[in-house]
């Protein structure tokens, strides 16, 4: 089954909770932005101040530059996977051996121009990669680039088990492209939040992947 995850973009309070309020009425696995304005332009919500029901699955993409330094705030918050970026400093190996000795997965995201060698020799600390095809810390105003599905072919022939995100330009128009490429986590952010139904926003991507 392809997992399809509302994306909650936020820089504050109530736009977090307007947003994760409709993202909960989607699914029931979340893909959860925060960054710290370094790594990415723009500042989201710290990821000290994120909340979820205890029920909903919850990815977060931590756009930080130091992800270790704030790994006890994500032990505690308990997401089941967090995903950092290859492009961000300190020990990814250390972060993974934290995140997985308390039940987290770990994920490492690639920005468009990164190749998948940079993080060749750490596979075996990863559980996901996500593939980044959008703009850092935004929701919307970004196409799918569909050529970065190489990446996808590359890293299944690598570490078959490891599973693959895509993240940026989602729509019901190239949902099933993504697919067939390998991708198996669509996040999804501008498209549900642009779209005056969301349900049916949400039904015609389930139709797009045959779910």
């Amino acid at each position: 089954m392809i997992s399809v995850c509302p994306t909650v973009t936020a820089d504050e309070p109530d736009s977090f909770r307007t947003q994760m309020e409709q993202a909960v009425a989607l699914s029931n696995r979340i893909h959860l932005d925060v960054a710290d304005g370094r790594l990415a332009p723009r500042e989201l919500l710290p990821v000290a101040d994120v909340w979820w029901s205890g029920s909903t699955r919850v990815d977060i993409h931590m756009m930080y530059e130091y992800p270790l330094d704030h790994v006890e705030v994500l032990l505690a918050l308990k997401p089941q996977l967090v995903i950092v970026h290859a492009e961000a400093k300190g020990s990814f190996v250390q972060l993974s051996n934290q995140l997985r000795a308390h039940g987290i997965e770990a994920g490492v995201a690639l920005l468009p121009e990164t190749p998948v060698e940079k993080i060749v020799g750490g596979l075996e600390y990863i559980d996901h990669v996500l593939i980044f095809s959008g703009n850092l810390g935004y929701q919307g105003g970004s196409e799918a680039q569909l050529k970065l599905l190489e990446k996808a072919s590359q890293l299944k022939k690598l570490k078959p088990q490891v599973e693959i995100g895509w993240d940026g330009g989602v729509n019901a128009d190239v949902a099933g492209k993504l697919v067939e490429g390998g991708v198996e986590v669509l996040n999804v952010g501008g498209y549900f939040q642009s779209a005056t139904d969301k349900r049916a926003a949400w039904e015609a991507l389930q139709r797009a992947i045959g779910n």
